[in-house]
């Protein structure tokens, strides 16, 4: 599955580090077309921006466990690499607002190009510095014999998330007056009251009110007599 890609691709020039969990050795595979590999590993969700996947609504919390089942094939232009990340993202419902858990199966799929061959899988005479030419920046490369999974998987985990998560298809959310979760209380509701009648029930009990407060003379009237 091809899939929009959120960050730029790494420049030549930095190099990767091969303690890195989510950086991957092609050494074994080679560079002949047709050669595959299957590789698993459990990784910690990395971190970085603070959350693994949509920032505010849903995601894999950094150091949570990734189970990652890769393939990897080479071919003329580089090694293209088929995944699914399993993990568990943590969140809250947009209706009711509770904390939920969802299960998270990403799948991607990724061209690590070889630097040294151009877009037809030929051998190419152009240098690392011409890295910068349009649409270079969206490439991903692999780097004496490694790749970094990161970008590609942060993209997944994006994508495979639901933008408005809930606890449940059903949900009902909260009450739209006094914030009641209304799941725990199904036949919570508040009389409806016609805005045409409020106003007059006000103004008739503020009369009320008045009549209370204004002293009865007729009493102090027989009391003289």
């Amino acid at each position: 599955m091809k899939h929009r890609r959120t960050k730029a691709g790494r420049t030549l020039n930095a190099r990767l580090d091969h303690r890195n969990p989510l950086v991957f050795d092609t050494h074994e595979l080679g560079r002949r077309p047709g050669a595959m590999q299957r590789l698993s590993r459990t990784v910690e969700a990395p971190g970085g921006d603070g959350i693994f996947g949509i920032a505010g609504v849903i995601g894999v919390p950094e150091g949570a466990e990734v189970r990652l089942d890769l393939r990897l094939e080479s071919v003329m232009e580089g090694v293209l690499v088929t995944g699914t990340a399993h993990a568990t993202a943590e969140g809250e419902c947009v209706r009711c607002l509770e904390p939920l858990d969802l299960t998270l199966d990403a799948d991607f799929q990724e061209m690590f190009s070889y630097p040294d061959v151009d877009d037809r899988g030929r051998p190419s005479a152009r240098q690392d510095d011409t890295a910068d030419e349009e649409g270079e920046e969206d490439r991903l490369f692999v780097e004496d014999g490694l790749f970094d999974l990161e970008p590609v998987l942060r993209d997944a985990v994006v994508l495979a998330l639901p933008m408005q998560p809930v606890c449940r298809e059903d949900c009902p959310g909260l009450c739209s007056e006094c914030g009641v979760r209304l799941a725990d209380d199904p036949d919570h509701h508040h009389d409806a009251v016609d805005i045409r009648w409020a106003a007059l029930q006000g103004l008739a009990e503020t009369v009320q009110d008045g009549e209370k407060d204004v002293p009865r003379r007729g009493g102090d009237d027989s009391q003289e007599k």
